[in-house]
């Protein structure tokens, strides 16, 4: 697998001489810099010693190369925008082209495979094909009622119309459904180009070093590498401390790999920088990088995989195997297995889409049943009554017109079914998904994955960072112990010994990442601005603050001078620096968190500035007077110290733990962080709205402690918990040192700080958290995450937050959402939106049944009992297009209010209809169907009018069936105000003007449905209706406003007898592994559809097009993210220990999709493998109904 690389390189570059000019000027170009494109891109192939022969052979060094692509180790680029644009020219830029977005015409035929209107279609066409056919007028007689006699010739001629109107309501629904997708992708393209020009890059220009936009990074460039960055582009490492990268997105070897300058100099893009810190010379962009060259042989290999996933449609799982490129040769059969589960549609489907998929496919089941009794009952009727009352022959002249009886009848049914399947459903949720991602990035949550911002309105609890997110992480010292002196507030410099102060300076300066520092402030009277790591800062404060300056430190001994770094990492929980003194000796200059590094040091300065000895008991006192008064305060401490080492003979640099001894302690700091003001009434907000807040640092126990209380995470005399990482672990683990779930489950509930803790800690917790079954509710879990480290946490969690300025690549790659301004109140936001979502789709849900229930049943009985239905064909498509489409506009766009945060979360299990939204919908069905029946029956007699029933086939359309259609379009208009609160309350009109949308678009259909009335005539089977008449329909509607009143009246815990529906899976259906590894989505519904029963029908197309619009909304960013869950499971589910995970399995993708800009082919080829698995099942249950 590590060779992928490098032999896929070798066929790229005879693809670019196809192109013949192009690369010819390449070559000429790259004369101007000495090294040409090619030999670059040769050399990027090399590993290790290999890259460093050939580096040597052809450029002698590093540095020969750097001046050939004119550049400068120290000092970069120029920034000259000439030199910059003839470098993109020559060397490419760095950005990977996007795969095409579908054209608006494709969408449009996608939105034309769905089943019913394909039904409907067919049978339009057969109506307006037997419509024009006239049998001789002297056997018209024989073949029965046919035709009234109130029609006159035109009439008759007319009787294309109703199939011409179908089609045309066709062709309107699939435009609005082709725009409704092509709007999401477009949208899915902003966020994505969003996400992308927020990623930047530090890189020496001219002698300073600049935040540079990724896309805007040359060959040539000299870019600073760190612990936490992605790398955006292919380089070579001129110098790097303690560097460490994680290659397995291109390689998938797990372990880090230890880069330098004089071993392995080789950077390559998509990789992950782990530990340390470097300087590096871009050698390669866009798609001449290793994850350029990835993106090209999958665009290339993209059209080989459409021709052959035609071909192989009708065989069996192959093309599923061709889907995922990379195989490893050990494990077939699990392999099989795996790539089957990998291919399984909606694996990460979130909690709601799971309830209403399977919602979608019970109604659609009894839509079903009812259309194709209504079908049967009609035709039985028609062949009864026609046959054996009236005893006629079947005449071959007479055929097309009973063929068109029978069309009429088909017609009917399917209509019934359009009305009963909610295929709005989806489409309500990806509206309401897409409208508040949009509105989220207002509020500083950039959405990286469509269904997190759902599944936060369901969070129970939060584990949340300390540093930046609760705090301002603007870092100031503000205490001292220097010289055994503890000083309450900064000293004055002549309060300390020159040699301490001369050594404190020193250390401070030198063992920090140059990066940090303090500049002017922008604005006159603002505060410094702090650039780097805060802590840093805040240390470079002190010497500031000291009347001293570290930059004429760091010029004396400039980076490339450092030694040896040990830099910082979670492990370590310090940093050391080693530099060579003009003796030859060396000092070694550490800092860290101070109870740690106290346990290293054995003399102390002393006021004088000699050290004198430090023993145990010493370090106790210390702890005890200086370092927990200072945590107390809520400070974070650290120990500053040094050590001698001699430099005959050198010491063994790589035994840590030998050098890092026996120091010397110059000073212990106390910093301060101070608490975001907003932060105590944003957590305030979320333990009233039943989430709680848990603090999860890696500050002391005291500090953490102190600060927990300022925010109001933990209250005097609540019983909580404040625990530090050993004395967690040692609590969850037992006598072998194996975490046990029943362990976990004793301290979770009650623990509110976690203090001292590890990346493992944070991850052992959320997994605690979400895979325990005390709760009744299962726990939904958000977790925010700054560091490379935090990576697993934020995966597991059920929503991960990542900060978007202190945040690293890693964590933001790993995250589901980004907090753009890292704080925590906009949280707080996310859950209100969350709230609404999921309130959104109920009232959809809560209007929508209404309509089905009340449409199907009229369609039903008025079939069997007049043989006609009373809404037609055209009629119904119309209601299914205000019911689907505009309904779930206007209902999923409402905003969210502060009182969504008064109630306790939903939680998994809750059912999407509750008993209140049940009663609403009975209560409204009762209303509407005595309305509709009494009309149908006796509205001739009320009105006045010729009475529509049983009239032949091509009559002209009568007022009283108009009547009917009118009636039932303004009770559902009224009906949707009543739908805008589903929680019982009185006031349905509360803060109605506040959503311009829904009032524009009931407005709009009323306005709609008057023109229908008036002037639809055949198309729309209506006939004109007089003012009285329309002030009745009116009437009656609003009366769906009062008779709203009269439900809310009725107290719902009397109707015993009404049942929730739309429930997640009930805990029966689940297998502990599902349990623990948050796999609800195996639903039902699920397995169902993978039996292949209810194979067709618009439901299930249409909601596949929406899912497909969903699923690629959410894959936005890593791929990885799609198989994350799915690794563990399969290894219980198969009870293997050592096989590659899904997420080598789709290795291509995944690390494709870490370069920057390029995650859409990666998204565009899991879909396809999504669909074609789908159709796949299909074909192979082969269980059709008809």
């Amino acid at each position: 697998m590590g060779d992928l690389a490098n032999s896929t390189v070798e066929f790229y570059p005879k693809s670019q001489r196809g192109t013949g000019a192009s690369s010819g000027s390449e070559v000429n170009h790259s004369g101007d810099f000495g090294v040409t494109l090619e030999d670059l891109r040769n050399l990027m192939e090399l590993r290790g010693g290999e890259a460093l022969q050939k580096i040597q052979e052809s450029y002698n060094d590093t540095e020969g190369l750097c001046q050939r692509l004119k550049s400068s180790t120290s000092d970069g680029l120029s920034g000259n925008p000439a030199d910059l644009e003839k470098r993109k020219q020559t060397f490419g830029m760095n950005f990977i082209p996007p795969k095409k977005p579908k054209t608006f015409l494709q969408l449009v035929w996608e939105a034309l495979q769905d089943v019913t209107l394909i039904i409907l279609e067919i049978a339009a066409i057969i109506s307006l094909g037997l419509s024009f056919y006239q049998p001789p007028g002297e056997e018209t007689e024989a073949c029965g009622n046919v035709s009234g006699g109130a029609e006159d010739e035109g009439e008759a001629e007319a009787g294309w119309i109703e199939g011409a109107a179908i089609l045309l309501s066709v062709i309107c629904v699939v435009l609005v459904t082709a725009f409704n997708d092509w709007s999401k992708e477009k949208q899915f393209r902003g966020l994505q180009s969003r996400i992308e020009q927020e990623q930047r890059f530090a890189v020496v220009r001219g002698g300073n070093v600049i935040q540079i936009p990724v896309a805007e990074m040359v060959v040539g460039d000299m870019a600073q590498v760190k612990y936490g960055d992605l790398l955006p582009a292919d380089g070579i490492l001129i110098q790097g401390n303690d560097l460490k990268i994680d290659e397995s997105s291109l390689t998938g070897e797990s372990d880090h790999v230890r880069k330098s300058a004089d071993k392995d100099p080789m950077l390559l893009s998509g990789t992950h920088v782990m530990e340390g810190s470097g300087r590096m010379l871009v050698t390669a962009v866009g798609i001449n990088s290793q994850t350029g060259i990835i993106f090209t042989l999958l665009g290339a290999g993209e059209m080989e995989e459409e021709k052959k996933e035609k071909k192989a449609k009708k065989q069996d799982g192959a093309v599923a195997m061709e889907m995922q490129p990379l195989k490893s040769a050990e494990g077939g059969e699990v392999e099989e297995r795996e790539k089957k589960k990998a291919n399984v549609p909606k694996k990460e489907k979130s909690v709601l889409q799971g309830k209403l998929t399977k919602l979608a496919v019970q109604i659609g089941k009894a839509g079903l049943v009812m259309s194709a009794i209504t079908v049967i009952i009609l035709v039985l009727y028609f062949v009864i009554e026609t046959f054996v009352i009236q005893g006629r022959v079947w005449l071959a002249e007479c055929t097309p017109v009973y063929v068109q009886y029978f069309v009429k009848f088909f017609i009917i049914g399917v209509t019934v079914l359009v009305v009963a399947v909610p295929e709005g459903l989806p489409l309500a949720v990806t509206i309401s998904l897409a409208y508040s991602v949009k509105k989220m990035m207002k509020d500083n949550n950039l959405v990286r994955h469509l269904d997190a911002c759902e599944t936060m309105g369901n969070a129970t609890a939060i584990c949340s960072d300390k540093t930046g997110t609760l705090t301002t992480n603007r870092m100031t010292a503000v205490q001292a112990y220097i010289g055994d002196q503890h000083f309450r507030e900064i000293p004055d410099p002549d309060q300390i010994s020159s040699k301490t102060l001369e050594m404190l300076v020193n250390a401070i300066s030198i063992n920090s990442a140059y990066t940090s520092k303090i500049l002017p402030p922008d604005t006159e009277g603002a505060l410094p601005k702090q650039v780097g790591n805060k802590t840093e800062c805040g240390l470079l404060g002190l010497v500031l603050d000291l009347k001293r300056d570290y930059v004429p430190v760091r010029e004396q001994i400039p980076e490339e001078k450092l030694y040896k770094v040990y830099t910082f990492n979670s492990v370590r929980k310090s940093m050391s620096t080693v530099i060579q003194l003009p003796d030859g000796s060396f000092r070694l200059y550490s800092k860290g968190a101070s109870e740690i590094l106290l346990k290293k040091c054995s003399t102390v300065q002393g006021g004088g500035g000699e050290p004198r000895s430090f023993r145990p008991r010493d370090r106790d006192e210390m702890v005890k007077k200086v370092i927990e008064p200072m945590a107390c305060e809520g400070l974070r401490t650290i120990c500053i110290a040094y050590r001698d080492l001699p430099g005959n003979p050198e010491p063994e640099w790589e035994n840590e733990a030998d050098i890092v001894t026996e120091l010397t302690c110059i000073a212990v700091v106390g910093i301060e962080d101070p608490v975001r003001p907003e932060v105590p009434e944003a957590i305030r907000k979320c333990q009233r709205a039943g989430i709680t807040v848990r603090m999860v640092t890696g500050d002391n126990i005291n500090t953490a402690r102190a600060i927990a209380a300022k925010c109001g995470i933990i209250q005097p005399g609540d019983d909580f918990l404040c625990l530090e990482g050993k004395d967690f672990n040692r609590r969850i683990r037992n006598e072998k040192g194996e975490i046990e779930q029943e362990r976990i489950d004793k301290i979770w509930p009650k623990l509110r700080v976690l203090a001292r803790s590890s990346p493992t800690d944070k991850h052992t917790l959320v997994k605690g958290i979400i895979d325990s079954t005390v709760a009744e509710q299962r726990q939904v879990v958000a977790v925010t995450g700054d560091g490379t480290n935090d990576g697993p946490a934020l995966k597991k969690a059920d929503v991960g937050f990542a900060m978007g300025i202190a945040g690293t690549d890693v964590a933001k790659e790993a995250s589901d959402i980004i907090l753009t301004d890292d704080n925590f109140s906009s949280i707080v936001k996310a859950v209100m939106w969350g709230r609404n979502v999921y309130d959104s789709i109920s009232k959809f849900l809560q209007f929508q049944l209404t309509v089905n229930v009340v449409a199907v049943i009229v369609a039903f009985t008025g079939a069997c009992i007049t043989q006609d239905s009373p809404l037609k064909a055209v009629q119904m498509l119309w209601v299914n297009l205000i019911m689907d489409t505009f309904a779930s506009l206007a209902l999923a766009t409402e905003p969210p209010t502060e009182a969504l945060l008064l109630r306790k979360p939903y939680g998994r299990n809750k059912p999407l209809i509750s008993l209140t939204m049940m009663k609403n919908i009975l209560g409204h069905g009762v209303y509407q169907l005595t309305i509709i029946f009494t009309l149908l029956f006796v509205g001739e007699k009320i009105f006045n009018i010729d009475s529509g029933r049983n009239a032949p086939l091509h009559s002209p359309p009568s007022e009283h069936y108009t009547i009917i259609f009118n009636t039932f379009v303004l009770m559902q208009l009224f009906n949707e105000i009543n739908a805008r609160k589903i929680h019982g309350e009185r006031n349905v009109f509360d803060g109605i003007f506040g959503n311009p949308i829904f009032c524009s678009i009931v407005l709009g259909t009323f306005g709609v449905q008057i023109v229908i009335v008036q002037f639809g005539g055949k198309p729309f089977s209506c006939a004109p209706l007089n003012v009285e008449q329309w002030l009745w329909c009116l009437f009656v509607g609003v009366g769906e406003l009062l008779w709203g009143q009269v439900i809310a009246t009725v107290p719902t815990s009397h109707l015993k007898c009404l049942k929730e529906a739309g429930h997640g899976p009930g805990t029966d259906e689940i297998t502990d592994e599902d349990l623990a590894e948050d796999e609800e989505e195996i639903d039902h519904a699920e397995r169902e559809l993978r039996r292949g029963q209810i194979l067709w029908f618009r439901g299930l197309n249409r909601i596949q097009t929406q899912m497909e619009v969903v699923s690629t909304f959410k894959r936005s960013g890593s791929f990885q993210g799609a198989v994350r869950r799915r690794s563990s499971i399969l290894s219980q589910l198969h009870d293997v220990t050592n096989i590659s995970t899904p997420t080598h399995v789709v290795l291509t993708t995944a690390n494709a999709a870490g370069a920057p800009g390029s995650s859409i082919p990666a998204l565009t080829q899991y879909g396809e493998v999504f669909i074609f698995s789908f159709k796949y099942q299909l074909f192979v249950n082969r269980s059709f109904f008809f």
